[in-house]
């Protein structure tokens, strides 16, 4: 009868898993480089009728539903997530649909195991991702390789770096790859200048203007000719004073000037040292390591041509941060 007691425990234990909405993998729990060693995928397992088989896809990069994850009893608050096929541990990049706003996740399970979403975020990740608190919302799920530094602060329950918000145009692309409309705050936007582009041409103030030409052949007695004259060049001297707007080019560079090229992050002051000369970085202690970035730069070419001479350099990982 004990035997038989077991044998149902242990039943029961191996099925409570399957009906739960994520499904933790065996992955050790290791603070250090060691704990995202070794990859699991397991098994094609079926959610909902569909049969999903785990693969190793380094250029994953798919748009879908994000759901909340269910919080465990007792498991430490946590930047992760769950996906039904990436492997465990494996890094991507969410991005939320809405708002463009892009954080680093670890995915660290299986799920959602059920429904149609296609990640299932930590009430930590959900927020730090600004989404509603609705039950779903539209994200992007591109994998990623980050660096160490960062894996560790995903691992040790912290946030990475925030990403670079995606551009307006590739929200609207990968939004109606979705079949999603464009937000409607967007469309008064498009419509007011339409609007004020249409009205200055029926302007009164150029109507006004061809009855005052005929007065003026009247007054040609008087010889007021010269007097016409110089009206129209005194106009034409006024329009190049607005021109001053140029000015505001400088305003969009202060803002920008947040974005660095990371180069990499090194235990050793020497190596890193190394780089900075290599790639014309500068040095950035964070506890026991020390980062290499140069910037700041703006969001535009001045970044990419950042990032492409760190590539250049030799340092493929490098990439466009936001401090």
């Amino acid at each position: 009868m004990l035997a038989l007691a077991m044998v149902l425990a242990l039943g029961t234990g191996l099925a409570s898993p399957a009906t739960a909405r994520e499904r933790k993998l065996a992955v050790p729990e290791v603070s250090g480089p060691a704990g995202d060693y070794p990859v699991t995928l397991g098994d094609p397992f079926v959610v909902d009728g569909v049969t999903y088989t785990p693969a190793d896809t380094l250029n994953y990069d798919a748009v879908g539903k994000a759901v909340a994850m269910g919080v465990e009893e007792g498991a430490p608050a946590r930047i992760n997530g769950a996906h039904r096929t990436l492997p465990v541990p494996s890094y991507v990049e969410v991005t939320s649909l809405s708002t463009g706003r892009t954080i680093l996740v670890r995915i660290d399970r299986r799920g959602p195991m059920s429904g149609d979403g296609l990640v299932a975020l930590s009430p930590m990740a959900w927020t730090q991702l600004g989404l509603p608190g609705d039950a779903s919302a539209p994200v992007r799920v591109r994998r990623v390789n980050p660096p160490e530094p960062e894996r560790a602060l995903l691992r040790t329950g912290q946030a990475a770096p925030q990403r670079m918000d995606t551009p307006q145009g590739l929200l609207a692309a990968l939004r109606r790859k979705l079949g999603l409309e464009p937000p409607v705050g967007e469309l008064p936007v498009s419509i007011h200048p339409a609007e004020v582009a249409a009205s200055p041409t029926p302007n009164p103030t150029t109507v006004p203007a061809k009855p005052a030409a005929k007065p003026a052949p009247a007054a040609e007695k008087p010889a007021p000719k010269p007097i016409s004259k110089p009206a129209p060049k005194q106009e034409a001297v006024a329009p190049p004073k607005p021109a001053t707007p140029a000015a505001e080019r400088p305003k969009p560079t202060a803002a920008a000037g947040r974005y660095y090229v990371q180069i990499g992050a090194f235990a050793q002051r020497s190596n890193a040292e190394a780089a900075a000369r290599k790639a014309g970085g500068s040095l950035v202690q964070i506890g026991s390591l020390w980062r290499v970035r140069s910037g700041p730069f703006s969001a535009g070419d001045e970044a990419d041509r950042g990032l492409a001479k760190a590539r250049a350099a030799g340092y493929a990982g490098a990439r466009i941060v936001r401090d």
